[in-house]
């Protein structure tokens, strides 16, 4: 598999890495009850990535707990065998959001990119938000057993019943960021959820790139089976096959900021959604 990435996105992958104290404009921020976390808070989270399989959905809990998750919110449901983590945040319609992150890794290395960095994001897109009065419900989701075959998410997908499935406005799943600056992979995401990203990114004045992943399957897939709209955003460089699933994946290896940059993406996409029309992602 390969990654293709524009000249411009390695440009700006290199600006990036010299502004370190880069605070995108955010202009949803401006909207009561909002509060983006720090750059520093981010960074924070990888003091200690938990490096075993067995430890990460513990890990996961105590991080939505420090959050500010209610405990008796804090529960794993399980799906065909595999539990997810899902916080529920109740909007005021049907209408739905998932935003996902799986929790497991492979046996190699410590998965702090892949995928603790999306398990940061989710847990502090959670914090930004929950005291927010939203339109539409927002799932948060710790899908397990990414790396067994997207069993966390395929079993969430198709437990889905058929008349509902309009009710799901969008899925956003954020994979490996902290590479480089926030990327979509366009093999398994909707054109109008890529459209909407590059729009944010720009609004926020953020880097950003489209990077297909060739013949790749992410949480997003399930979902778009589904037809619901759905996008994967990463942070991953051509050459992330030698660093991915092997013992190379570590702490060091994460760029706090550009795991930053992700989250700020990821919770401006989920406060357009809520603000939008359903059907303007269909």
């Amino acid at each position: 598999m390969r990654i293709r990435l524009s000249w411009k996105f390695f440009a700006t992958s290199i600006l990036i890495q010299t502004l370190s104290l880069l605070v995108p404009t955010f202009p949803a921020a401006q909207q009561s009850g909002i509060k983006p976390s720090t750059p520093d808070q981010i960074e924070a989270e990888f003091l200690s990535v938990p490096c075993k399989n067995e430890e990460r959905l513990g890990a996961a809990k105590s991080l939505f707990a420090k959050m500010g998750v209610p405990l008796s919110e804090i529960s794993p449901e399980e799906f065909n065998h595999v539990e997810n983590l899902v916080i529920r945040k109740e909007g005021t319609s049907k209408e739905v959001i998932v935003i996902g992150a799986h929790y497991d890794k492979t046996p190699a290395g410590c998965g702090a990119l892949d995928n603790w960095t999306g398990i940061v994001t989710l847990a502090h897109v959670y914090k930004s938000l929950k005291n927010v009065p939203l339109k539409k419900t927002v799932l948060f989701v710790a899908f397990g057993k990414e790396e067994k075959g997207l069993l966390g998410s395929r079993a969430m997908a198709a437990s889905i019943p058929p008349d509902q499935v309009g009710h799901y406005c969008a899925m956003i799943n954020v994979d490996s960021l902290g590479i480089v600056a926030p990327q979509v992979d366009d093999s398994v995401s909707s054109k109008s959820l890529e459209g909407l990203a590059a729009d944010l990114a720009r609004e926020m004045k953020i880097p950003f790139g489209h990077a297909p992943i060739e013949n790749a399957e992410a949480d997003s897939s399930p979902f778009l089976r589904k037809t619901i709209p759905s996008v994967t955003i990463h942070g991953m460089p051509n050459e992330w096959a030698t660093i991915l699933h092997s013992q190379k994946d570590q702490p060091a290896k994460v760029n706090p900021m550009n795991v930053y940059l992700g989250y700020r993406l990821a919770l401006a996409m989920v406060i357009r959604v809520d603000q939008s029309s359903c059907s303007a992602f269909r």
